[in-house]
């Protein structure tokens, strides 16, 4: 290697040194308590539990929903600190929000409107599963058959628009919607008085479920909701007609609407009663009979006087005094 380009090795190395002290001499130091530049923010996890928002987070863009909630009596969720629920009313049903806050996605939230009818009951039964109305929610009609508790009623509306406690005409018009047969019965010329809304659907009826076939409430212990009204059909009697301990009150009578008188299901009562009492032996008189016997031979059924079973037998719900229930 040349003197020349050793000399020139050494100027470069030099003036390279000179140039970086400078730069270092002149760079001000920082200023004291001055905060170090933030390292960058860390992706969330899409694998994180989602946490409690809020109610206050929610109204911001749910304005019109939060005003209607205040008014429903579920309201109570939201002030009562006993319940665990203040303040987060609304994700006491929709479940923790943060997600949805960050996203703004509606596959963030819970909504009860759109999920099956299996996960929307076990939502509100966190609350109402001890209540005696709602006892039998699971095992009734309706949630057997994929019938949600959100499809009858709604948490955001006014109590003016809820169901709980509504007028007849309301209640009937609800349940209609889905049971037009049933609506349809109501039409004939003897029916219980639902069409002209002096009563409803659910005074016969609990729509959350029960114990009783079809729904039917229960009065009085377990006796059929038609003792509540009729009232003077009630027992227990000293004589009983089979049919009514045994099968209850629609063995005989259409309950919802019928084209026949009373509500029967037959046309004229004689074929009624003959449904049971042609096939059964005379009664022996010196023996208590519960099931009745066939007619006797003088009731010529050919006769019109004959045809009316209850002409005679007025207690044909039940007697206190005579086995025959003619009295």
């Amino acid at each position: 290697m040349s003197p020349v380009f050793k000399a020139s090795l050494r100027y470069a190395w030099a003036l390279a040194l000179l140039t970086a002290l400078t730069v270092f001499a002149q760079t001000p130091p920082p200023e004291k308590g001055a905060a170090a530049t933030p390292p960058p923010e860390a992706a969330p996890d899409p694998n994180a539990k989602a946490t409690y928002a809020g109610s206050d987070i929610c109204q911001g863009c749910h304005e019109d929903i939060f005003k209607g909630f205040q008014r429903n009596r579920h309201h109570a969720v939201e002030i009562d600190k006993k319940r665990g629920w203040s303040e987060k009313a609304c994700e006491a049903c929709h479940g923790p929000a943060s997600k949805h806050v960050e996203s703004m996605s509606a596959a963030d939230i819970f909504n009860p409107a759109k999920a099956p009818a299996g996960k929307v009951d076990q939502t509100c039964l966190k609350c109402h599963a001890n209540q005696a109305t709602h006892v039998g929610r699971i095992q009734g009609g309706h949630g057997r058959n994929g019938v949600s508790c959100v499809g009858c009623h709604s948490m955001h509306k006014g109590e003016s628009a809820s169901i709980v406690n509504a007028k007849p005409a309301k209640i009937n018009e609800l349940c209609t919607q889905c049971h037009a047969s049933t609506w349809a019965q109501f039409q004939k010329p003897f029916k219980h008085r639902l069409p002209e809304n002096a009563m409803s659907c659910v005074d016969c009826h609990n729509p959350h479920g029960g114990i009783r076939p079809k729904l039917i409430q229960s009065v009085n212990a377990n006796e059929p909701g038609c003792i509540k009204c009729h009232g003077d059909k009630r027992g227990p009697f000293t004589f009983e007609h089979a049919p009514v301990k045994l099968e209850g009150c629609s063995a005989c009578h259409e309950p919802h609407g019928s084209a026949n008188p009373r509500m029967l299901v037959r046309h004229e009562e004689r074929f009624l009663c003959l449904e049971c009492h042609a096939n059964f032996g005379a009664v022996n008189a010196a023996k208590t009979s519960t099931l009745g016997g066939i007619p006797p031979a003088f009731h010529d059924l050919r006769s019109a006087r004959f045809r009316n079973c209850s002409v005679c037998h007025i207690k044909v719900h039940g007697s206190n005094v005579d086995r025959t229930l003619t009295r």
